[in-house]
C-alpha cells in the first residue's frame, strides 16, 4: 500500500487516503488538489436490500480506511449499529450489505441496479454536513527539502489533466463515455480549497467523537 511505503520512507510523496493523514498527521498536504465529492460520488456505496435501518451486517474491506470510517460516522450519526464483518465471497449476499468502492462499485451498480439499493456515502455526507468530503490527498514526507516544487508540479499536472479531460474520458475502455463524462465532471472534484479543508476537519471531529481517532488537535500543513 502507498501509505505504508510513504510511512517507511520508500516514497517522498504519494496520493493516499485522507484518513491516513488524520491518523498520522505528520505530512504536508499538497494544497489545492484532492479527490473529493460534494454530493453523490457514485463509487463509494453500500449495496443492500431493503431499508438502511434494517441492515444487520455490513461486509467491509479492511483496506478501505477512509470510506470504512466515513460509513461508521454516518451510521453512528443515524444511531444505527450494524455489525461489521470481513468480505466473504465475490458476490454480495442479499442478507448482508457490503461497502463497495472505486471501479468495483461502478461495475456492481451497473450490473445489479435492479437487485440492490445503493446508499451513496458522498450524498449522505452532503445531506448531513453540507460540505465536500475528501477521500484522498497528495501527502509529502516532512523530510523532503523542497516540497513546494513537488506541489507545484502536481498542481500543474492536475490542471493539465482537467484541461484534457475529454481525452481522459475517451481513453477509458471499460465504462461508457457518457457515464465517464458525468462521473469525472459531476461526481468527482479535484480541488482542495477552503470548503474541502472544512469538510476534512469535520470528518476528523466526527472520527474523534465516535472514537475512531484519539482526541487531539490536527494542524494542516499545506505546501
Amino acid at each position: 500500500m502507498l501509505c505504508a511505503q510513504l510511512a517507511r520512507g520508500e516514497l517522498d510523496v504519494a496520493l493516499v487516503s485522507s484518513f491516513e493523514f488524520l491518523r498520522n498527521p505528520i505530512y504536508r498536504i499538497v494544497d489545492g488538489v484532492s479527490i473529493s465529492s460534494y454530493g453523490p460520488v457514485y463509487s463509494v456505496v453500500v449495496a443492500h436490500v431493503g431499508k438502511i435501518e434494517d441492515i444487520k451486517e455490513i461486509e467491509l474491506d479492511p483496506a478501505a480506511q477512509t470510506s470504512g470510517n466515513l460509513l461508521r460516522c454516518l451510521l453512528s450519526e443515524r444511531k444505527l449499529n450494524p455489525s461489521f464483518v470481513p468480505r466473504s465471497t465475490s458476490s454480495v449476499p442479499k442478507a448482508t450489505a457490503r461497502l463497495l468502492i472505486g471501479d468495483q462499485a461502478i461495475r456492481f451498480r451497473q450490473e445489479h441496479s435492479s437487485e440492490f439499493n445503493f446508499w451513496d456515502l458522498g450524498e449522505d455526507w452532503k445531506k448531513l454536513i453540507d460540505l465536500p468530503f475528501v477521500y484522498a490527498l497528495w501527502l509529502v514526507r516532512p523530510e523532503v527539502v523542497d516540497p513546494k516544487s513537488i506541489a507545484n508540479e502536481l498542481r500543474a499536472l492536475r490542471d493539465k489533466n482537467l484541461a484534457d479531460i475529454d481525452a481522459v474520458i475517451s481513453a477509458e475502455k471499460e465504462f461508457a463515455p457518457g457515464f465517464c463524462d458525468r462521473y469525472y465532471r459531476d461526481n468527482l472534484r479535484f480541488i482542495f480549497g477552503e470548503r474541502e479543508k472544512q469538510g476534512l476537519r469535520k470528518f476528523d471531529q466526527l472520527c474523534q467523537k465516535h472514537e475512531l481517532l484519539p482526541k487531539r488537535e490536527v494542524a494542516f500543513s499545506v505546501v
